[in-house]
């Protein structure tokens, strides 16, 4: 037996499904028109910039060290004390090289006696041998004596020499002007330069003028010259620009977990003394600039349509390395056209569009959220 039931739907109910079902469900029949984000092509000036990071030190900076042992008996200067060339800064303890040299003296009187005692020898021999008084032998001895003598007068004087030289040693003067960086010793220390040379000081030559030893990757360095102007800030003035120039670009190359870097070496004033060896520099280096030129926002040059967008035009299969795809709205709004164009300097937010591309153009950077969805039928859906 066959039965017919019909499901009856109150019209509240009917209204709250018709609702249910609208914007989240395609109704039969419905198509959807995609829309886009677009913004248009405009001029403007461009700078483009490689950045990089590195950090301060100054032009000369000496160790001062000392070429005897000893302990510390006087320091003169301190951490960021200013001295002059030759200006005193510490001595070491100097009783064993003042004894070294009173023995050196006595050493060398009595070497010049015995040689005193040999010549007068030798002038004696020379006259007894052609009287038949002495042999030739004797002579030949005396000779010989006369010879030693001299040379160990001689080594005696080095001897004196080199107690003099130590005992100046114990003098530690300052080998240039500059400011005090380090100081590595304190009063009472012994020191022993017997294996190297201790280093006691360090002393920055001309705080005035620096250096920012910078890392540049390989992929930028192609675009960085001598003389180019260089931006940079340090954590210390956040707020504040600092200028500097580049002075020198490295050819040695460096590798870090398979990335490659050169330094790039930038030179800085430093009137004001504000920057301090060691600052880390985050710099941007002058590469080029344009005026007048056609930009876009590189968004445009990353945007890729969704997979159900139309065309006024099929996209190009391939491009030349040179080129890029953009795209365009077309007269009808919900279509794009792609557009091949040549790039060049970007800033890293806008590019310059050098041919294919003309102020005015609507660019599209992105596809919206949001889908306007139209209905081919029209009207309520239907009661089930």
């Amino acid at each position: 037996m066959k039965s017919n039931i019909k499901y009856l739907v109150p019209p509240a109910v009917a209204v709250a499904m018709a609702l249910a079902l609208g914007p989240g469900c395609k109704p039969s029949g419905g198509n959807a028109t995609i829309q886009y984000d677009a913004s248009p092509v405009s001029k403007g000036s461009i700078i483009e910039y490689v950045t990089a990071s590195g950090s301060l030190s100054n032009l000369v900076s000496v160790d001062v060290g000392c070429q005897v042992s000893g302990k510390i008996m006087k320091m003169y200067v301190d951490y960021n004390s200013s001295v002059k060339k030759d200006q005193l800064v510490a001595e070491i303890d100097q009783t064993t090289y003042k004894a070294s040299l009173r023995q050196a003296e006595g050493e060398l009187a009595s070497a010049k006696a015995d040689l005193l005692l040999k010549e007068q020898n030798f002038k004696r021999k020379t006259i007894l041998v052609p009287k038949k008084a002495a042999s030739q032998s004797d002579l030949d001895t005396a000779s010989a004596e006369l010879d030693q003598a001299k040379a160990t007068v001689q080594m005696r004087d080095a001897a004196l020499e080199t107690a003099k030289a130590n005992l100046g040693y114990c003098t530690i003067t300052a080998p240039v002007d500059g400011v005090v960086l380090a100081r590595k010793v304190d009063i009472g220390q012994t020191v022993n330069a017997a294996m190297n040379t201790p280093i006691l000081f360090t002393i920055a030559e001309d705080m005035t003028k620096m250096n920012i030893s910078a890392t540049v990757s390989e992929a930028d360095i192609g675009q960085v010259r001598n003389g180019q102007s260089v931006d940079f800030t340090v954590d210390a003035f956040p707020d504040e620009t600092f200028h500097g120039v580049v002075k020198q670009v490295r050819r040695s190359p460096t590798t870090t977990q398979n990335v490659v870097t050169y330094e790039t070496i930038i030179a800085v004033e430093n009137p004001e003394l504000k920057l301090f060896p060691g600052m880390t520099a985050e710099l941007s280096i002058f590469v080029a600039q344009r005026t007048n030129a056609i930009v876009i926002p590189n968004t445009a040059l990353r945007y890729a349509p969704p997979e159900h967008a139309s065309y006024e035009q099929e996209p190009p299969k391939k491009l030349q390395r040179s080129q890029r795809l953009v795209y365009t709205l077309g007269q009808d709004k919900s279509k794009l056209k792609p557009i091949v164009i040549k790039v060049g300097i970007s800033d890293g937010s806008q590019t310059e569009v050098v041919e294919g591309l003309k102020e005015g153009d609507m660019i599209v950077t992105s596809t919206l959220s949001g889908v306007k969805k139209t209905s081919s039928g029209g009207g309520p859906p239907p009661h089930p």
